[in-house]
């Protein structure tokens, strides 16, 4: 996970803002589904 939106995560859950963890969330499964299909791609090698 990104420095930047452990941070963020972390100040919304202190602050007990709802939304922006749920965005937040949104933000991070997102980007590990755009990360993980690259990778895989790059290690199978026939």
């Amino acid at each position: 996970m990104p420095q930047w939106l452990c941070n963020q995560l972390m100040r919304a859950f202190l602050q007990k803002d709802r939304r922006q963890i749920k965005l937040l969330n949104d933000c991070w499964y997102f980007y590990r589904t755009k990360q993980t299909p690259k990778k895989q791609s790059e290690t199978f090698i026939p």
